[in-house]
């Protein structure tokens, strides 16, 4: 049986994938309900909504995370920062020209 989607290794025609995808999933009631009574009013009793912007804050917080990490990997690197402050004193020059900083 071939794959839905369409295959690499084969000629069989490639189908555009679908832009929802459908799940089941069981919810605690007490999360449910909680949730409800905490959802602004666009969103309350609308759960298909409300999992979808909860997934999408749970993407953005786990994208800032990781971000941050990388970010303080990279000022814990000395050769980073040796690199930074070259740069930061070859620009100093610049930076002393009088002009405003926005």
């Amino acid at each position: 049986m071939g794959l839905p989607y369409g295959c690499l290794e084969c000629d069989m025609p490639s189908k555009a994938l679908p832009k929802t995808i459908r799940r089941s999933v069981a919810l605690p009631r007490h999360l449910v309900d909680e949730v409800n009574a905490l959802a602004p009013a666009g969103l309350h009793g609308n759960l298909n909504r409300l999992v979808t912007t909860a997934l999408q804050a749970y993407a953005a917080a786990q994208k800032q995370r990781a971000f941050e990490s990388a970010m303080a990997q990279m000022a814990a690197d000395p050769a980073l920062r040796v690199e930074s402050e070259e740069i930061t004193r070859r620009f100093a020059a610049a930076e002393r020209d009088g002009l405003r900083d926005d």
